[in-house]
């Protein structure tokens, strides 16, 4: 009883099938017809406005009578009428909003418009409207950026978020793009990456602008300052740019293996949508700079769909499939190694139509008739009906509708049953939401072809009538001819659903009258139109090859035959141009003349015959040469052979004779027959044999039902001749197919179906009129009967109601309308696959050390699993670490063993934690139930480094040190362990701690000091110095600076002998300040600023330093720091 039904079904929807090619009432040729609401269009759903332009939104319908508008705003009633900034236009239902008076953001919104009239209502998508958004960068203070040669660097651009995201761009103050390759590029999110830095990337205007294309706004970030040094340099400057600038620092950068700066780790995620693009990125550093490979580990790149971006960064796929889905692989090497990172890419889709949205239905009272709304997507829809707007399970109830999942059927409909139904798909990824009508009428036929319209076509060519109708119910279409003795069925005629007649091979013959009549239970309609067959436009004599000398004058002919009712036009080309504009070129109506030939005359000229039908086209060569007393011997190619006869004519075989043409002093070498069939492939010439060119005849081997043709062509060494005319036509009578479809395949789509397709045979090898296919299948090793259907225009069939993924043998053998083709070959297939029903047992992992665990199962039986066995997939997550400080990771990570495994490898793990995990077995369908969830734990393992470690407190025989712990404990912490050694850079030597310097200095000091006790004992005895000139001289009291020649002072008052020299100062107690003297040697020893250069001069900043000599020598000093300071600085950006 069941099959009877689905049997029913399927003959339902096969009868219902042409009623489908008429849904439209065409309301611009039928005036009055009643039709219900149906949008023609809508803005987008999501709707991105622009807050400067006022807002439209978009809602169009047609019906009859004309539809009235309204709208919805958040899912309740939109008055339009009460806001003074929304208007209606007239006729539709577009909303104008004016935004001078209020803000654009004002009216942001989900909005949907409904179109109605007493015959229905249509619902537009809901529309979200948005307001493009481009905020301001946030202001930060951007510090300079010191960084080594050789190491990697990453610039941040960190864009403000706007509506839509902005595009990113790098420039500098020049408005110029910054120059990026191989080893300096910029990543999906706009951050610039340098996989190694050099001394050329050093500068102050690393600008990152950002565009946003719905304003058509662009706002910039604060210039960035990088500058590269060499060890050396840093340890010059680091005193300048300690206190205000990020320094990055190492030992001194050597060539390095890759490693990757993004994505992190060796493996990843990503999600995209079926349709969308695809855009993954790998990014590496490394010295010298890495090239970034990419390949798919479970099958190759859609190479037509696949481009490469950024330098090979970046890899991008348009219009992602379901097929994409799988592991990727990017590739880093350089010459000191190769590195690897896996992308697992999942393929998630929004709901899309199988085979179109729903169509309209027009049916007659008394009609049945199907609404389908067949949509997939990932994960699967949900399906959901409404008529009129309104859920379908609240609407009115009507007998004569069913409905059934994605499928309304409609029974012995009646008048006033026109309605339009709703069908929504959606899923969490989007939705499909699709307006069909039922319009129930009655009406008797019209033609809406024009009376009188003349067809004309060319003799052989494919001639195509049309009738274009309406009526309700749909009417039948019958064709006549002349004196209508007979309707026009079979061959040649052929009727389409459409109305349409077609003469596949027209010959004079059909030229004539032909009336079509449409009719059905309520009248009948005829209209008249006629058919002219012409006769074919040839060219019957081409123009020769010439060879002509300079100076003289050369005719190429050209003569036509075409229709006499045809007006032709002759065109000359010459090399496929235009001739040019000479007037030694004449041309007449049927040759062209060249005189006074030149070299610049030498080509190809062409002749093109048009009509308003068809056209021929034939081709010479003008050779130009010197003149000679002699004439050279020319060799040619062949002219065309001649006088094609078919002799000894048979159902699969005639011989073919022909006369050859002049050879041109060089031999024939072969023949090539062609043939053209005009019945299967008009205008397609095919070589059908070759044959030695002493010969000239050949037996040819023919095929049933064809319109054969030939021509023959001739070879030397010269090449090619030009084809013969082609032979008279001779047709095959039609037989049994010679030969069965290839490719039988046998797969489900569901997992209570089986989808037999096959290779289709072409109408070459149809062998007759009337192909069709007797497709066979029985379950293998249970049926013993085959069952069997048979099918027409299609390539494959489905079978309904199959049990669960067992094995099927196929056969589909061809069959026309004079018989059966051969005893098919038997082909193998599966129903359906379904998901697996059990989960693996016996689950239990074994921890093999702290970072990687092996986990076990057993095999889930064949029968459990209900299609093919693609593998199994391990879930497993780090619940959290044993460590009291780490907080729970529940992000799960998903390993998939392909084939028929029992065990496979977790790596990677962290130690000292608890992971959970559970395994699925999966087949082509999906994934199965889940297996228990087990935990493991991982023993203690290596910590990770110190978070920190900072220098305090140094001075010249000790210093300081403070660390923070590890970010990953991975254990219990029982120690530190420290490691240090001395920091020697640009081969400095501290002499300050060396006894020889030592020694030296009090020398030095114990020679000023005597110094200046000589200088005092002279000027108490009045030696040398006029004091009273001095006096007269200068009336400065200060003490000037002494002279180095003989140990004098530039200036001397009698009454300041306490005073200290210039640049100490005295407190009121006649002490000394220690942190106000900038001489002292006591700060020296004590601050750890002083240093002294390799000559043992002093050249430190006293830690006493006023803020004149800070600002006059703090910033042009070029001494390098003590060796001590050197080291602090090296090691804080450890």
């Amino acid at each position: 009883m069941m099959a009877r039904r689905r049997m029913d079904a399927a003959l339902l929807v096969l009868f219902l099938g042409h009623l489908v090619t008429a849904l439209e009432v065409p309301l611009d040729l039928l005036e009055g017809l009643p039709q219900p609401p149906t949008i023609t269009h809508q803005s987008p759903k999501d709707f991105i406005i622009d807050p400067r332009e006022n807002i439209i939104i978009h809602c169009d319908a047609k019906g009859k009578p004309h539809p009235s508008f309204s709208w919805t705003r958040n899912g309740t009633h939109f008055d339009t009428e009460k806001d003074p900034n929304v208007n209606m236009r007239s006729h539709s239902g577009t909303l104008v909003v004016d935004i001078s008076r209020e803000k654009a953001e004002h009216y942001e919104g989900v909005y949907q418009c409904t179109a109605r009239n007493k015959h229905g209502t249509a619902v537009s998508n809901n529309v979200v409207v948005r307001q493009s958004r481009s905020p301001l960068w946030s202001k930060e203070r951007v510090k300079p950026i010191v960084v080594q040669e050789g190491v990697s660097l990453m610039l941040p651009c960190r864009p403000p978020a706007g509506l839509p995201p902005p595009i990113i761009f790098w420039m500098d103050n020049n408005f110029q793009r910054l120059p990026q390759g191989k080893r300096v590029s910029q990543s999906l999110n706009g951050d610039l990456y340098f996989s190694n830095v050099r001394k050329e990337d050093s500068r102050n205007d690393y600008i990152c602008y950002a565009r946003f294309p719905h304003t058509q706004t662009i706002q910039q970030k604060q210039p960035i300052t990088v500058r590269v040094l060499n060890l050396d340099a840093i340890n010059d400057t680091v005193a300048a740019f300690y206190n205000d600038t990020d320094l990055f620092s190492e030992a001194p950068v050597d060539e390095r293996r890759p490693i990757f700066l993004i994505p992190s780790g060796s493996s990843s995620s990503k999600m995209v949508l079926r349709g969308h693009i695809l855009e993954m990125e790998c990014i590496a550093e490394g010295l010298p700079t890495p090239e970034i490979l990419w390949s798919k580990v479970s099958g190759d790149l859609p190479a037509m769909r696949t481009s490469f971006l950024h330098y090979n960064k970046t890899l991008r796929i348009v219009n992602v499939s379901e097929s994409d889905a799988g592991d990727y692989r990017c590739k880093a090497r350089n010459q000191l190694g190769t590195v690897h990172h896996t992308i697992h890419v999942a393929v998630k889709a929004a709901p899309y139509w199988i085979s179109g949205a729903p169509r309209n239905l027009v049916l007659a009272p008394g009609e049945n008739g199907v609404l389908t709304c067949r949509a997939s997507g990932t994960p699967k829809p949900s399906i959901s009906w409404a008529m009129n707007g309104i859920p379908i399970e609240n609407s009115p109830k009507d007998l004569s509708r069913k409905v059934e999942d994605d499928t309304i059927i409609f029974t012995d409909v009646q008048t006033g049953s026109s309605a339009v139904y709703q069908c929504n798909v959606s899923n969490d990824y989007g939705y499909l939401l699709s307006n069909a009508f039922v319009n129930v009428l009655s009406e008797p036929p019209r033609v809406l072809t024009e009376a009188n319209k003349v067809y004309q076509v060319i003799t052989n060519s494919k001639a195509l009538i049309d009738c274009s109708s309406f009526g309700s119910p749909i009417p039948k279409i019958t064709w006549f001819k002349d004196s209508r003795s007979s309707t026009l069925d079979g061959d040649p005629y052929f009727v389409h659903d459409n109305g349409t007649l077609e003469i596949n091979v027209a010959q004079a013959q059909n030229s004539g009258k032909y009336t079509c009549a449409a009719r059905n239970s309520l009248g009948i309609y005829e209209n008249h139109v006629y058919l002219e067959v012409k006769e074919p436009t040839r060219i019957v004599k081409q123009p020769e090859y010439k060879v002509v000398q300079r100076g003289r004058s050369v005719v190429f002919e050209c003569k036509v035959k075409h229709d006499p009712s045809l007006i032709p036009t002759m065109t000359w080309l010459k090399d496929d141009g235009e001739l040019p504009d000479d007037e030694r070129l004449i041309v007449d109506s049927d040759s062209l003349t060249i005189t006074d030939v030149t070299e610049n005359d030498a080509g190809v000229y062409t002749c093109i015959m048009n009509t308003t039908l068809d056209n021929d086209s034939a081709s010479a060569e003008l050779t130009v040469v010197e003149g000679t007393p002699t004439p050279a011997v020319v060799y040619e190619r062949p002219d065309p052979p001649t006088d094609l006869e078919l002799t000894d004519q048979k159902k699969r075989s005639v011989q073919l004779t022909w006369t050859p043409g002049d050879e041109h002093n060089s031999p024939t070498q072969k023949f090539l027959i062609q043939y053209e069939d005009s019945l299967h492939h008009r205008g397609q010439w095919h070589n059908l044999t070759e044959v030695p060119g002493t010969k000239t005849t050949v037996h040819l081997k023919l095929s049933p039902h064809a319109h054969y043709t030939f021509r023959v062509l001739a070879l030397n060494a010269e090449g090619f001749s030009r084809p013969s005319f082609p032979s008279r036509m001779y047709k095959t009578d039609p037989a049994a197919p010679d030969e069965n479809p290839t490719g039988v395949r046998g797969f489900g789509t569901e997992h209570n179906n089986l989808v037999i397709s096959w290779t289709p045979l072409t109408g070459f090898q149809s062998n007759g009129p009337g192909l069709h296919y007797k497709v066979m299948w029985r379950q293998k090793a249970v049926d013993l009967d085959w069952t069997s259907v048979t099918v027409a225009n299609n390539s494959q069939f489905v079978v309904s109601g199959t049990p669960t993924f067992v094995p099927y043998e196929l056969k589909v053998q061809a069959v026309n309308d004079h018989g059966a083709g051969p005893e098919p070959a038997i082909a193998h297939g599966y129903s359906g696959e379904d998901l697996p029903i059990a989960a693996p047992e016996n689950v239990q992992a074994v921890v093999l050390n702290s970072t990687l665990a092996e986990i076990h199962w057993d095999h889930v039986p064949v029968n459990l699993i209900r299609g093919h066995l693609k593998g199994y997939k391990v879930y497993y997550w780090r619940k959290h670490s044993l460590h009291k400080h780490n907080p729970d990771h529940m992000e799960k990570d998903i390993l998939t063993f392909s084939g028929n495994h029992s065990h496979g490898m977790l790596p990677g793990l962290h130690p000292f934690s608890i992971y959970s995990f559970n395994v699925r077995v999966y087949n082509g369908k999906g994934e199965g139930p889940v297996s228990p969830t087990q935990q493991f734990k991982t023993p203690e393992g290596v910590p990770g480094p110190p978070t920190s470690l900072v220098v305090t407190n140094p001075n010249l025989d000790s210093l300081t040190l403070e660390w923070s712990p590890p970010r990953e404990h991975n254990g219990h912490i029982t120690g530190y362990t420290l490691r240090y050694q001395p920091a020697v850079a640009s081969r400095q030597v501290d002499i300050a701690t060396q006894g020889w310097f030592i020694g030296l200095m009090c020398a030095i000091a114990l020679l000023i000091l005597i110094l200046l006790i000589i200088c005092f004992i002279q000027r108490n005895k009045g030696g040398k110095y006029p004091v009273k000139e001095k006096e007269d001289a200068h009336t400065d009291p200060e003490f000037q600076p002494m002279k180095d020649d003989d140990c004098t002072f530039g200036e001397y008052s009698d009454n300041e002998d306490h005073k200290p020299l210039k640049g100490s100062r005295t407190p009121s107690n006649g002490t000394v300040k220690r942190d106000d003297s900038d001489d002292s040697l006591v700060d020296y020893g004590d601050g750890g600023d002083g240093q002294f250069n390799e000559d043992g001069s002093f050249i430190g900043q006293y830690s006493g330093k006023s803020a004149s000599r800070d600002t006059a020598e703090g910033h042009e000093s070029s001494e390098a720091p003590s060796p001590i300071n050197a080291m602090n600085s090296l090691n804080s950006f450890v």
